[in-house]
């Protein structure tokens, strides 16, 4: 869900758009320490790139930390995607019914 929401964030994806874009679409209450975390995991992995933008005066000078996907980021969203397809196919208490 990290991946996804900050994909969908593009140019703006810090931990709090990050964290927001989780709640307002997947209707999930998220705590902003467990979505750095995550960054940080995924940016070890390879999977999430950082950079820290310009100092802005709302943040009391402070400046954010943005991050962006690479490819091998969005080649386990695709290979997630065709899991999660894979197990949705074929159960038959889901049939006809929205999950």
């Amino acid at each position: 869900m990290i991946l996804l929401a900050t994909l969908r964030n593009e140019e703006n994806a810090y931990g709090v758009s990050i964290a927001r874009e989780i709640e307002q679409t997947a209707g999930h209450r998220v705590l902003l320490a467990a979505v750095y975390t995550a960054l940080d995991r995924l940016e070890d992995g390879g999977l999430v790139t950082s950079g820290i933008g310009d100092p802005t005066p709302q943040r009391g000078g402070r400046a954010k930390r943005f991050f962006k996907v690479t490819g091998r980021g969005i080649a386990q969203i695709r290979q997630t995607q065709r899991a999660l397809e894979s197990l949705w196919t074929g159960v038959p208490q889901l049939k006809g019914k929205q999950a």
